[in-house]
């Protein structure tokens, strides 16, 4: 059976009934669905920070969680037992992407000289991994946020040898991205923020951010690493503030600093709760400013309020989440569905790892064939080509091409009696719309077998 007390997940439909727990129910890798396979849609990653390191602790309680490689008690041989276990899950749950944090992977030493020894090690079993079994590198990232050094920020700190260090830490991260042929590189500014704005010069540590990017860019380019740069917008957690709040925020900051040709972002579905948006709009709002890059798949729990990173498993949410990239024709350019996401603290048993990613899988495999049949018959695009339809001739035309004026709309509404302004609003039958759409998820659903 391997390291893993559990067998290969196979997908069943719904032939076994919908309490077959290790098995995938609406997730068929090779199905295709718009003339893409559905792995090909999807691309799921796997979180190493989550599914490896995560020992399901809360504020108020220890970890609960129960890992065959704690047996290794000495850090870099756990570090090195790690990396076994988690391509022998890849490869059983039918995974092809994974992500990690370069603090993930491998205990820091003293010095960053000692700290990149340990990463290269692991590193090296990564590498080692990867080509014998085919899987891929989504993205890597860097942990610029863990360690106290950090309590001030990276590349926002105020103190110049924590912003010298985060470059050099940086620096190698690139480069094992590089060496692992990464397909992104995300930046997520975990304390690029502020507490309190008495002792802040925003603007000076906006300014050394967009610098730090830069320096990273150039540096990218100088190793010949092809990797696209992501962003990851987050609200707040762990400062009051971050300064990539949300995807309309990130987007000014690169118009500002001219950085929209380095950089695309990775969206998350708890993070934009957290931004009091939903998963949908910042998707829309990163498509309709052609930055969509990739996805973190989670959810948060709309009661609490905070980080939860719990297993997506709502398919009202992924159906729109995969009919905005069935409208985008992807992700992004390398994008994919990385499962930013963690058990509950009470599924703490070795087989809840392999659950709770079936859950997640099935759930935006779900959501995809729900947005497919809603795309085949052009529901959403006809309902909004109807709502806009006065702006395709007449007055409406003229203001989209350019040639209305103030004088020229005045001459057109100023005699205008307001029963025919109000004859030319119509009704958005939105409750009609949403059940319409309850609609197409059931029945999209029950067709599969």
């Amino acid at each position: 059976m391997g390291l893993w007390d559990v067998d290969k997940i196979e997908y069943v439909g719904r032939s076994k009934g919908p309490q077959e727990g290790l098995a995938f129910h609406y997730y068929d890798a090779d199905r295709v669905v718009a003339g893409k396979k559905m792995k090909n849609w999807l691309r799921f990653g796997i979180a190493w920070w989550h599914t490896f390191d995560q020992q399901l602790v809360d504020p108020f309680g220890d970890g609960t969680a129960q890992r065959p490689y704690y047996k290794y008690t000495d850090p870099m041989d756990q570090s090195l037992a790690k990396v076994d276990y988690a391509f022998e899950l890849f490869q059983k749950l039918g995974v092809e992407f994974f992500c990690f944090h370069d603090r993930d992977i491998a205990p820091e030493g003293d010095t960053l000289r000692e700290t990149n020894a340990n990463l290269d090690k692991v590193v090296d079993r990564i590498e080692g991994n990867m080509k014998s079994t085919g899987i891929k590198l989504l993205w890597n990232t860097s942990s610029l946020f863990t360690n106290p050094r950090f309590v001030d920020g990276a590349s926002t700190s105020p103190f110049a040898d924590i912003f010298a260090y985060s470059a050099a830490q940086l620096k190698h991260s690139l480069e094992i991205g590089k060496r692992l042929h990464a397909e992104n590189y995300v930046f997520w500014g975990g304390r690029e923020g502020y507490e309190s704005l008495w002792n802040t010069n925003m603007k000076r540590e906006k300014d050394h951010m967009a610098a730090f990017f830069r320096m990273c860019h150039d540096y990218t380019k100088e190793i010949g690493m092809d990797a696209q740069f992501l962003i990851e917008p987050k609200a707040k957690e762990p400062c009051m503030l971050q300064y990539d709040f949300d995807a309309s925020t990130a987007i000014s900051f690169l118009q500002h600093y001219d950085l929209m040709d380095v950089f695309k972002l990775n969206l998350e579905g708890n993070h934009a709760n957290l931004a009091t948006h939903t998963y949908q709009h910042e998707i829309r709002v990163a498509r309709d400013a052609g930055v969509l890059g990739s996805l973190d798949a989670n959810q948060g729990d709309k009661l609490i309020g905070w980080d939860m990173d719990e297993f997506p498993t709502d398919l009202y949410e992924t159906s729109t989440v995969m009919w905005e990239v069935l409208a985008e024709g992807q992700i992004g350019p390398r994008g994919g569905l990385n499962f930013d996401a963690k058990p509950r603290r009470s599924s703490f048993e070795p087989e809840d790892l392999f659950r709770s990613h079936i859950a997640g899988m099935d759930a935006f495999a779900a959501g995809l064939l729900v947005a497919d049949r809603m795309h085949q018959d052009h529901f959403i695009e006809d309902l909004q080509a109807q709502r806009y339809s006065s702006y395709d001739s007449g007055i409406g035309k003229s203001v989209e091409d350019g040639n209305a004026t103030l004088a020229s709309l005045e001459d057109y509404a100023i005699d205008k009696p307001q029963a025919e302004l109000i004859a030319a609003t119509k009704s958005d039958h939105l409750e009609s719309v949403k059940a319409t759409i309850n609609n197409y998820m059931i029945d999209a659903l029950a067709e599969v077998r």
